[in-house]
């Protein structure tokens, strides 16, 4: 199960519910890097966050559960958890997501 606290190597964020029940997770500097959406019961269904516009492209092609981020567009990817890609690699892309912000400053 994705937990954003298990993620390592991300310094601090912020967090705050979204409309549909999810959460979203911002940088200090308020720049969201992620945006989880929860099923029914209150689980992680799909992590979206901000990557490399060609890293996107990439795993789009190569998984079914990857898709365009809707909140992020054509430089994000959401994710489906449904087990294709392992959750160590979920969160890779999430602490890739958070450098990424704050590089944008």
């Amino acid at each position: 199960m994705f937990e954003i606290n298990a993620v390592s190597g991300i310094g601090e964020y912020t967090e705050r519910t979204v409309e549909d029940g999810g959460r979203s997770y911002a940088v200090p500097e308020g720049k969201v890097f992620a945006v989880v959406r929860l099923d029914g019961d209150g689980e992680v269904k799909t992590v979206e966050m901000r990557s490399d516009e060609n890293l996107s492209k990439v795993l789009r092609e190569k998984y079914e559960s990857v898709m365009e981020s809707r909140y992020f567009g054509r430089g994000g990817v959401e994710i489906v958890l449904s087990g294709q890609l392992a959750l160590d690699e979920v969160y890779d892309l999430v602490r890739l997501s958070y450098n990424l912000t704050k590089e944008m400053g």
